[in-house]
């Protein structure tokens, strides 16, 4: 008995894991711009006004670059969240039909829908959006509630 809670346990958390590793490996997440060298070495006698003038320039174009990274990264993550919560129905919908018979797969399948749903609503939030993190975490509740009733409060049939 204890033997089949830990391999359902662990195919939920490999299911999760999957999922993660597979949308970083097919959809790689943007690079951040590289801080400029000239900017971090410490200047011996200060800075006359045209040194000043020429790193001014480079901060304010890695502040730009950072700028636009911050939003390709909101993007990226509003993207990723979408991607998991499908992948999450999916495998919660397969869990309990396909594989009705098969408990020990289908609870180890639901367990990594519903670490697949977390993941969702986590990088939900990275998306700088409150509007999609209410939806994002609303759909969450209501798949959690339809799946409370069908694994665990639904009547039996006769």
């Amino acid at each position: 008995m204890i033997l089949k809670i830990i391999y359902s346990i662990f195919i939920g958390v490999l299911f999760a894991v999957l999922v993660g590793v597979g949308i970083a490996a097919f959809y790689p997440e943007p690079k951040p711009p590289e801080y400029p060298s000239a900017l971090k070495i410490p200047r011996e006698g200060g800075l006359n006004q045209p040194v000043f003038n020429e790193l001014k320039g480079e901060q304010e174009e890695f502040d730009r670059l950072e700028k636009a990274f911050e939003q390709n990264l909101e993007t990226y993550n509003r993207n990723v969240s979408i991607i998991a919560i499908v992948a999450s129905i999916i495998t919660l919908v397969v869990s309990l039909t396909l594989f009705g018979k098969l408990l020990l797969i289908a609870d180890g399948l639901l367990l990594g829908g519903v670490l697949t749903l977390l993941y969702s609503i986590i990088r939900g939030f990275g998306s700088g959006n409150n509007k999609f993190q209410f939806i994002i975490v609303s759909l969450s509740f209501t798949v959690a509630l339809i799946l409370g009733y069908i694994k665990l409060a639904k009547p039996p049939k006769a």
